[in-house]
């Protein structure tokens, strides 16, 4: 079962120029989720990483990933909405094996590790292809808009 593109703005918060998942292909409620990003040379990053060869940089391969989880934890954990919440990422652990280039098409899939009641733990792994450019765990927990401060 997949998502399309409408559903997926509904369930993430982050927008254009910040949203990075075309499309999800497979979800497994509470266990794993398999999302698309296509990297277009269109990207507004390419214009500063890099002038002379564009490199998407490795800290949004991990946005991806950390969209993708969101995904699979409204779909799973939380059924109504959470329009007075934000996900907060705790932990990152991370491996980037390759840079990602204009025209690749990042494969991206989270599995979850461990589940709390507003947070989980997952790995990630992020592909182009067969070849894995990134690998990550991540730690993340849902907390109330109003006790974050201004």
């Amino acid at each position: 079962m997949g998502i399309n593109f409408e559903e997926i703005k509904r369930l993430v918060p982050q927008r254009y120029p910040f949203l990075f998942i075309d499309r999800v292909v497979e979800i497994e409620e509470g266990k794993k989720i398999v999302c698309l990003k296509n990297v277009s040379a269109n990207e507004s990053f390419f214009v500063g990483h890099f002038p002379e060869y564009a490199i998407m940089p490795g800290v949004l391969t991990l946005e991806s990933l950390a969209q993708a989880s969101i995904i699979l934890f409204k779909k799973s954990f939380l059924k109504e909405e959470t329009s007075n919440s934000v996900f907060l990422l705790a932990s990152v652990r991370a491996s980037f094996l390759r840079p990602v280039f204009p025209g690749d098409q990042l494969l991206l899939e989270v599995n979850v590790e461990k589940v709390v009641s507003k947070g989980a733990m997952v790995q990630g792994i992020a592909k182009v292809g067969d070849e894995t450019v990134a690998k990550a765990s991540l730690t993340f927990g849902l907390a109330d808009k109003g006790s974050l401060g201004n």
